[in-house]
């Protein structure tokens, strides 16, 4: 997905109003682990623990900006989207409604709560949530808020842009991929800038829908997505998303439970940044390419750290939490 540099620079001084630049560092014991030149993009150092602001801030404010008589938005998440919407809706004037699956987690519930969003639980997984959320706009009057729209991946491609210029010839950058606005935004700010830095998506091997769709050039639909990584629980994507990775990215990596839950630990002990399952997935897709990464200079994209203690503590005790 495309956007110009006056876009960009709209985004990113829109942003930058709440949200600071998050940091990008070398961590030398990181390095020393993957054998390269490692860098983090730190997103769990936003107002909300996660890179995902960035994209409701810019979807509120265009939504305004079109349509001043909208009151009110609701959507479906796993939490950090619901986060982003809450606190750009609260910046904004609206009213938020968030539907969660059952068993959610508590600790993103809370947040979202706290931010001022109604939270709904209802589903037994993101999909389900997402065509509940469907009905509640259509019942309620509220505007419906997807979890993959241009707005959004304009706002996300801001802490692309904040890398991509920080940190200069990487030669990969590896980023999860949920619902796809961080890599569509990394992609779009790679291109405007005409890098050559390969784009490398990372999913789980039990939500493997985005590689199954980016093996076959076109969207493909899993009946499940069983994983403990949430962020990336994705069974449908989007189309659109799907069009721009395929066309984008260098590949879709697939990893297992145990390397993300030893991915966190990882990155606790190099870095001394709590990640959420999905904010270290990122790491398990690179280590699982040590021997193409090695001498080389990567990043990774540490997309959040909203995890419960109870899930963050299971991690550190070696354990490697069910789905």
């Amino acid at each position: 997905m495309s956007f110009s540099s006056d876009e960009l620079a709209y985004a990113t001084e829109l942003v930058g109003r709440w949200v600071p630049p998050t940091p990008q560092y070398a961590w030398p014991l990181l390095g020393a682990e993957v054998g390269a030149d490692v860098w983090v993009k730190h997103e769990n150092h936003t107002p909300v623990g996660a890179f995902k602001i960035r994209g409701g801030l810019v979807y509120a404010d265009r939504l305004r900006a079109r349509r001043p008589d909208v009151t009110g938005i609701v959507s479906a998440t796993r939490g950090n989207h619901g986060q982003s919407l809450a606190f750009a809706g609260r910046a904004n004037g609206l009213t938020v409604t968030i539907v969660v699956p059952h068993g959610n987690s508590p600790d993103k519930n809370a947040a979202m709560r706290a931010l001022g969003a109604q939270v709904i639980e209802h589903g037994h997984d993101f999909q389900a949530s997402r065509e509940y959320s469907n009905e509640i706009a259509a019942e309620r009057g509220l505007e419906l808020v997807p979890p993959y729209h241009a707005d959004l991946v304009l706002g996300v491609a801001t802490y692309a842009r904040e890398l991509l210029t920080a940190v200069s010839d990487l030669d990969m950058v590896y980023v999860p991929v949920g619902m796809g606005t961080g890599i569509s935004g990394l992609i779009g700010v790679r291109d405007l800038l005409g890098l050559q830095t390969e784009i490398v998506g990372v999913v789980s091997e039990r939500a493997p829908a985005t590689a199954l769709s980016f093996a076959a050039g076109s969207r493909v639909t899993t009946e499940s997505a069983h994983t403990f990584i949430d962020g990336v629980a994705t069974r449908v994507p989007d189309a659109t998303a799907i069009d721009v990775i395929c066309a984008g990215a260098a590949r879709i990596l697939q990893v297992s439970e145990d390397s993300c839950a030893d991915a966190v630990r990882l990155l606790l002990s190099t870095t001394h940044n709590v990640a959420e399952p999905a904010g270290a997935i990122a790491l398990a897709g690179l280590l699982s390419e040590r021997s193409i990464a090695r001498g080389r200079r990567v990043a990774v994209i540490q997309t959040g750290g909203n995890v419960d203690t109870p899930l963050l503590a299971q991690i550190l005790a070696g354990q490697t939490p069910a789905a």
